[in-house]
């Protein structure tokens, strides 16, 4: 790979590869190279047979409604990704291994990565349990070998690999840690847009999900390069003005946005885009978990930074793209997530929920350290200030 000298902002994005599937093979080194799905409850956890040999579950034995949490790269090869309902990955990969989730051990391992990059590169911009943001502008080296230190930090600290897409800006550096992966590394120049973003699909623009791109195609925009040519009157005609701003704006490579590395953030969030927009009566237990997991990550998080808030919010983008909000104010502020979940609910209650849904979003907000509530009453939390 040839060294790549940006004039410009230098902005890395760090993925992990297969983050908690990457987890469980090493502590489960026999499974290497094997389909893996990680998903359900603990009742699948690999016992000890006599021969004392590990014995697993396989995919084929599932029953229920779940969803896939995640998958390893040779179960994706079948077919299997996250979010997939699980009775639908048992019938493409009945042999795979199933494993339970181990959320415990994954913040662990995002401890550790995060950690080692931050002893050579300590701008960072924390995106979640498993990828960041790296601000190497004012960095000397040069752009290859410092990524491989990076890289090799990531390995010695973890035993897992990850892959880093380095440009001008977060959007093209978030495109850039896709293209090779596993275990990969891009360098990309603005001047490369035209040649190596411009012929991707429109998709891999993070932003822009499967309705996004159906909406597009039916315009005849397919590209990335189609999408920067389209005359922004026409994308604001179909999708209004701000998105068709935006669409033209990334479709070019722009991203002003700088890597964040404030430790006081306004709100902790998650957020997923379906692979398909889900029925609330047909899709109702997907929907559930997925609800469910959203509100344990989102308190995760805030276990994780020490953070407790007393606005508990959702978020739903609907199959029209209209997006709405609803929110919670509580007495107490909390961390607990079976109480985000309960006061989730409380807002979905305060939706019609009578269109398809193509993004849930759960939010806490009015965040404030958790010592310093050490000293309040643990009240019940029956109160709420609806907002």
């Amino acid at each position: 790979m040839a060294e790549v000298t940006l004039t410009t902002r230098r902005i890395a994005h760090l993925d992990m590869d297969a983050f908690y599937a990457s987890v469980e093979l090493l502590r489960y080194p026999e499974l290497k190279g094997l389909p893996v799905v990680i998903g359900g409850r603990a009742v699948h956890q690999p016992t000890l047979g006599t021969d004392g040999v590990r014995e697993f579950a396989k995919l084929r034995n599932y029953a229920g409604r779940g969803v896939v949490t995640t998958s390893t790269y040779e179960a994706r090869a079948l077919g299997v990704f996250s979010a997939m309902g699980m009775m639908k990955a048992a019938k493409l990969a009945p042999e795979a291994i199933l494993l339970p989730a181990d959320f415990q051990a994954y913040r662990h391992y995002s401890r550790l990565f995060k950690a080692a990059v931050a002893d050579i590169a300590p701008i960072i911009e924390d995106r979640g349990i498993d990828e960041i943001y790296i601000d190497l502008t004012d960095h000397t080296e040069l752009t290859i070998p410092l990524a491989q230190q990076i890289k090799h930090a990531v390995t010695t600290a973890t035993g897992l690999s990850c892959s880093i897409g380095i440009a001008p800006n977060k959007l093209l550096a978030k495109i850039c840690s896709e293209l090779d992966k596993p275990n990969g590394m891009t360098v990309l120049h603005m001047s490369d847009v035209e040649t190596r973003i411009w012929p991707m699909p429109v998709k891999k623009i993070n932003g822009i999900g499967p309705k996004a791109s159906e909406k597009l195609a039916k315009l005849g925009i397919v590209t990335i390069g189609e999408l920067a040519a389209a005359q922004p009157s026409l994308l604001a005609e179909y999708f209004g003005l701000n998105y068709a701003v935006w669409l033209h704006h990334v479709a070019h490579g722009t991203d002003e946005r700088p890597v964040v590395t404030s430790s006081e953030p306004k709100s902790i969030s998650r957020e997923t885009t379906f692979e398909r927009d889900l029925h609330v009566k047909h899709d109702k237990a997907a929907l559930t978990e997925i609800f469910t997991n959203l509100c344990k990550r989102v308190a995760s998080d805030l276990e994780r930074k020490a953070y407790v808030g007393k606005t508990v919010g959702i978020k739903l983008r609907f199959d029209d793209f209209h997006t709405l909000t609803r929110d919670v104010t509580l007495v107490i502020p909390t961390d607990n997530a079976a109480e985000i979940r309960r006061v989730a609910g409380e807002c979905l209650k305060r939706v019609p929920l009578d269109k398809r849904i193509r993004l849930l979003g759960v939010r806490v907000g009015s965040l404030s350290k958790k010592n310093t509530h050490d000293d309040e009453p643990s009240a019940p939390q029956a109160e709420l200030l609806l907002s």
